[in-house]
């Protein structure tokens, strides 16, 4: 299973040298990837975490992040298409995969906010349809010489766009999803799945099942499938409601729990503790807390 880890891109620490700086620790120190989130906007009703209420656009700060480092892998868990274009976003990811020469991860949904959706005129249905014509859009947009797709829902007259991403066919999209028509889609559609970090292991090791036999079932090898959990990480007193909670021995177990279940890719994000990614986190506390959590789990070697 890789390790991974979540970009500053929530809260007070979501700032130019705290991106830079950890974006190359993370690099040093052996980590597979970089993860990124999208959150557009909070409605002033709305109840949501506080790592949701302050947070940086996810491909720019990759693209930021990727300009101080030479190797790590840049993902995105997840953006929601509903919410732009897919000629756009096609032309968004495959800059950012020749700007860090072949490094990108993108990871799609289908969103649940209901202000997002008002604020960029969009809704998620048809979920499945919506998703099948966006990823066949990518798709032509980045690889064929001439692209061309009339769907119901979205239109690309015969045209190029260029330059090419690096990475033959663009780059890896996985979707997320936790309804079992969702992971069917990322197994028959996407390399693999982006899961929940509210999810059980047995939740995950469901999920990864699904996502693999529906590969399987379209004729792709499911020992390819990628299945990337998000993982919140509490050191400290052990919470069995968080996986990855305890002392770092406590947490280490967690996470080869997750390697059992079938994850390929574990990100430890960091934004997501309150200490760190809240806006009330204060920025240097912020920073020492991630360089503490950032090293005790690095990757072995």
């Amino acid at each position: 299973m890789l390790i991974s880890c979540g970009a500053p891109v929530a809260g007070a620490w979501a700032d130019p040298e705290s991106l830079s700086v950890f974006a190359r620790r993370a690099e040093h120190l052996g980590y597979h990837g970089i993860w990124s989130f999208q959150r557009l906007l909070a409605g002033v009703d709305q109840q949501l975490p506080p790592v949701y209420r302050s947070v940086l656009d996810p491909l720019l700060a990759l693209t930021f992040a990727a300009a101080y480092t030479s190797r790590v892998r840049l993902g995105v868990a997840v953006i929601n298409i509903p919410y732009v274009a897919p000629a756009y976003l096609a032309k968004q990811a495959a800059t950012l995969d020749v700007l860090s020469g072949g490094r990108l991860d993108l990871g799609l949904g289908t969103g649940w906010s209901a202000p997002e959706f008002a604020a960029t005129g969009s809704e998620p249905e048809p979920r499945g349809r919506r998703v099948a014509e966006y990823l066949q859009v990518l798709r032509t947009l980045w690889t064929d010489p001439v692209a061309s797709f009339e769907g119901e829902l979205y239109r690309v007259p015969p045209s190029s766009m260029a330059p090419s991403p690096v990475q033959a066919g663009g780059p890896p999209v996985l979707l997320g999803g936790t309804a079992d028509v969702a992971l069917r889609r990322a197994g028959r559609l996407a390399a693999g799945w982006v899961s929940s970090s509210r999810l059980t292991f047995d939740e995950v090791a469901r999920g990864a099942q699904i996502v693999r036999r529906a590969a399987e079932e379209a004729g792709h090898d499911p020992d390819e499938v990628r299945i990337v959990v998000r993982a919140v990480v509490r050191p400290g007193r052990r919470d069995d409601a968080v996986p990855l909670s305890g002392d770092w021995a406590q947490i280490r177990a967690g996470a080869e729990r997750y390697a059992e279940a079938g994850v390929t890719e574990l990100f430890y994000d960091l934004n997501f503790d309150p200490l760190v990614g809240a806006p009330g986190a204060g920025r240097e506390a912020a920073r020492e807390r991630a360089e503490e959590i950032l090293t005790a789990l690095a990757p072995p070697g």
